[in-house]
């Protein structure tokens, strides 16, 4: 007997959607991950070809070229790439840009941005993290200061996913012109377009290491006020409080999606790792801690398919978003540790995909909002 950890919302309709992200997944991802892995980044092809058959922006309204689904559409990929430790493409990052335009963009940007997000012609990535401010935005030190009829942009990023293949970048500033003193802006910023945008170097990490992650540059960029979020400055801190629950829930997802393949490995593993010539998996020990996994796991496909219901019904708040995405960041980390643990010295070896999730998993509790800023998001309703 095998456990089912499937959604109870997955019919037949998104059964075939799960069987196309499958397919491409396997086929045009999974062969190459070890050449991404080496060289940092999975390139724009990759991106234009999820485009192609429709597998980005699958939450976006048909009308401006998305796949007019809903999250669940978005989960079942973040699923099935967290299954196979797929991380170079983000397209979660990809998919919040897309919220941005599509919760606080004016028309005008929405029938531009959107489609070239959707088909991947564009590859998004929001600029927030400096390299003195991260959960604590009033550390930004990126500005943009009145000069005339433009905004003069100055200022770097830092651990920007995404941001050395962006073609589009979402820039999180602080605004230092009469009106707006001291209010913060999302500033529109397209690397082929605006002069005075730099990317520094593809920041070496120890995991996510398929995934471009790259410092920003920007010296005195031209703006004016079309190139800001709603064509409205100083809306910034508004716009990022709006889209906190989709981020935070997305995070969450990834980490079921990982924690669901990682014990799939072990369980395949002990069932032919033979030890005292016996299976593993006969050993009291190896299924105890299993089992402790299958409880895990059910109890998180059951918060993150109740976060997912909220979030389609308008109802999921920052609280629960963010101790979804606490909680299920929690025990990845802790699961993935024991399985691990289970596969003994190969699952220290980075041949073997357990001990790459492994070093994956330990930013998903740093991105999105720490541990402990989610603690105290939780703990302010107390």
């Amino acid at each position: 007997m095998t456990y089912n950890f499937q959604p109870e919302w997955l019919d037949d309709e998104f059964e075939t959607f799960k069987n196309t992200v499958e397919r491409f997944l396997d086929d045009e991802m999974v062969p190459y991950d070890e050449a991404s892995r080496t060289q940092g980044h999975v390139g724009h092809a990759i991106w234009r070809a999820a485009g192609k058959i429709g597998l980005l922006c699958t939450d976006i309204p048909q009308e401006y070229g998305g796949g007019g689904g809903d999250f669940r559409h978005e989960a079942i990929l973040y699923e099935a790439m967290g299954r196979r430790g797929l991380t170079g493409m983000s397209p979660s990052v990809h998919s919040i840009v897309a919220h941005y335009f599509l919760n606080h963009g004016t028309d005008k940007q929405k029938q531009y941005y959107l489609p070239k997000l959707a088909s991947g012609d564009m590859v998004g990535a929001i600029a927030m993290s400096e390299p003195d401010a991260g959960s604590d935005l009033r550390g930004i030190r990126t500005k943009a200061t009145s000069n005339g009829d433009y905004f003069q942009l100055n200022g770097s990023k830092t651990f920007i996913t995404n941001g050395y293949l962006a073609e589009i970048v979402l820039v999180f500033a602080k605004m230092d012109t009469p009106e707006h003193d001291g209010r913060f802006s999302v500033f529109i910023v397209e690397p082929n377009k605006h002069a005075g945008f730099s990317v520094g170097n593809r920041l070496k990490k120890i995991g996510l290491k398929a995934q471009d992650t790259s410092e920003l540059f920007f010296d005195n960029i031209e703006l004016t006020n079309a190139d800001s979020l709603e064509e409205n400055p100083g809306q910034g801190l508004y716009q990022l409080m709006g889209d906190l629950p989709y981020e935070r829930l997305i995070i969450a997802d990834m980490a079921l999606g990982a924690m669901e393949g990682a014990y799939q490995l072990t369980v395949d593993y002990v069932r032919n790792r033979k030890v005292f010539g016996q299976p593993l998996i006969d050993k009291q020990n190896t299924r105890f801690v299993l089992a402790g996994m299958v409880t895990t796991l059910k109890v998180a496909r059951a918060f993150v398919d109740d976060c997912i219901k909220k979030l389609l019904e308008g109802k999921l708040d920052t609280e629960t978003a963010s101790a979804a995405k606490l909680w299920m960041a929690q025990q990845q980390n802790v699961l993935i540790d024991e399985c691990v643990q289970l596969h003994g010295g190969y699952g220290f070896m980075d041949e073997y995909l357990i001990g790459r999730m492994y070093s994956d998993a330990r930013v998903q509790r740093i991105y999105g909002g720490t541990d402990e800023i989610m603690k105290e998001i939780i703990g302010r309703k107390l």
